[in-house]
């Protein structure tokens, strides 16, 4: 049997365990995935176990995707992302998939990718969709509550500028996607963005998951723009990881369906 895992703390509230076990179980792989929550100080101790007692891969959730970073060879993405959430353990090197989340799910909802994006937040989410939306050719504006934050992102992202949330209304006006990377909206009715400032032209991923139908997806709805909830992203991360660790096709139907009837 194979072994795959998540690292983090506290992790009692992930759903990974019965999407990664559901794709396992559509096509026949003899595997399991566990949750691991090392405190923090004994994560060096937990990957070096992990690797001796062989565990094939590891996911990496809050708190420790930076400090991953620095303690297995991250790829180039990775790198400059600055956060790891995917682990190869046999071979020691580290993935975001994060980033793959983002593009996945829009391309699940055939929005094309191109023109202006505004990502509002600039913690770990934000800077995957940042670099991922960049990579793909889109001229990024980065939104934050603290300025500064977003210029320290801005500067490590192509071409990107940064911005404080008063500036939401006149960035939108000319956007083509936006992606909301905050925590607002989380089990909330509140939104990170005014709903005047949005319109149909606009394709939106809201990062939050719980509701998935946050009232900043309503408000694009009612706008007429395209709207993508964050489970979206949130499957397509484990998709991506998934495909790494096994050389397979992920069955997105089957992980989809079982992430979806525990929300």
């Amino acid at each position: 049997m194979h072994v795959y895992g998540l690292l983090g703390n506290p992790v009692g509230h992930s759903l990974s365990p019965p999407m990664h076990e559901a794709a396992y179980s559509e096509l026949g792989i003899d595997a399991k995935y566990v949750t691991f929550e090392p405190a923090e100080p004994a994560l060096p101790q937990a990957l070096h176990g992990a690797e001796a007692l062989g565990i094939r891969g590891l996911n990496v959730t809050i708190p420790f995707k930076e400090r991953v970073c620095d303690l297995v060879e991250p790829d180039p993405l990775a790198e400059r992302i600055g956060a790891v959430n995917t682990v190869d353990v046999p071979s020691g090197v580290g993935y975001n998939t994060d980033a793959a989340g983002v593009i996945r799910a829009f391309e699940h909802h055939d929005v094309a990718l191109s023109g202006t994006a505004v990502v509002v937040g600039a913690g770990g989410a934000g800077r995957a969709a940042a670099f991922a939306l960049a990579d793909e050719g889109l001229d990024v504006h980065i939104a934050n509550r603290t300025v500064e934050r977003a210029a320290s992102l801005a500067a490590d992202v192509p071409g990107a500028t940064a911005h404080g949330l008063d500036a939401l209304s006149a960035l939108l006006a000319e956007a083509d996607v936006l992606v909301n990377c905050t925590s607002v909206g989380m089990e909330s009715d509140e939104t990170p963005v005014p709903a005047e400032a949005l319109h149909g032209g606009l394709a939106v991923l809201d990062a939050v998951y719980k509701p998935l139908e946050t009232r900043l997806l309503r408000d694009a709805q009612e706008a007429g723009a395209t709207t993508v909830d964050g489970a979206w992203m949130l499957l397509y991360q484990g998709v991506e990881a998934f495909e790494l660790w096994t050389g397979e096709s992920a069955p997105v139907g089957a992980m989809n369906e079982a992430l979806r009837s525990r929300l």
